[in-house]
């Protein structure tokens, strides 16, 4: 008769395995640094936006715009303005006026309006005077106002000078010095007929031929007055 055998004192056996139906947990996976090319993008936005800023300022210190010559805005330009050289010829200044005004950081204009003479046999005067504060007038001036070559080029009055001439009637001159363009024009002034509606010229005896020249005096001693 066989035995069954004794368990004190022999081998040990492993515990058998029990199988279920759910897999055991996976262990913690490491959290994943950021990825290099976000921090590469990140810095690369970083530095264009300093280094834009830093450009913007600087074109700010090396940019302020074109040099302006020493001439500034006239906000009293029609108060002070005298022409004296006009007024030995066409006779004592009397009524006066305002004329356009533009004032803009990109453009200063002003003009004023001058009597001469007599009311009914005198003469009329215009002035404007315009600062280009960003734009260069140089390229338009000649074709803007020299009327296809129809005036007379005027030396040692700024970069570049017109003048015309109406016989007695009138004249025109205009300049252009860096950034500051004048123009000044005298006109025979016109008697009107109220009974008629007819419009007669003034029979004051002037001789205008040579006008250029006190109109060019007076031109330059403007543009010193507006640089002071």
């Amino acid at each position: 008769m066989i035995s069954e055998p004794e368990l004190v004192g022999g081998e040990e056996f492993d515990a058998p395995e029990v199988l279920t139906d759910v897999p055991p947990p996976r262990p913690p996976r490491p959290s994943r640094a950021r990825r290099p090319w976000l921090w590469a993008l990140g810095g690369a936005v970083l530095a264009s936006a300093v280094w834009g800023g830093g450009l913007y300022a600087y074109q700010q210190r090396r940019d302020p715009g074109p040099d302006l010559g020493g001439y500034r805005d006239a906000e009293d330009f029609c108060r002070t303005l005298r022409l004296k050289a006009l007024e030995g010829v066409l006779g004592k200044p009397g009524q006066d006026g305002d004329g356009e005004s533009i004032k803009d950081p990109a453009l200063f204009r002003v003009g004023c309006s001058i009597t001469f003479g007599p009311p009914d046999k005198g003469y009329s005067a215009s002035i404007t005077y315009t600062l280009h504060k960003k734009s260069d007038p140089g390229p338009e001036f000649a074709p803007k106002n020299n009327r296809g070559g129809a005036m007379q080029s005027v030396d040692g009055l700024g970069e570049q000078a017109f003048f015309d001439q109406s016989g007695n009637e009138g004249a025109q001159l205009v300049a252009l010095d860096g950034q500051a363009e004048f123009e000044l024009s005298i006109w025979s002034q016109y008697d009107y007929d109220s009974s008629t509606g007819e419009a007669t010229v003034n029979t004051r005896e002037i001789d205008l031929s040579g006008i250029d020249v006190p109109m060019t005096q007076d031109l330059l001693a403007l543009m010193a007055a507006l640089k002071k």
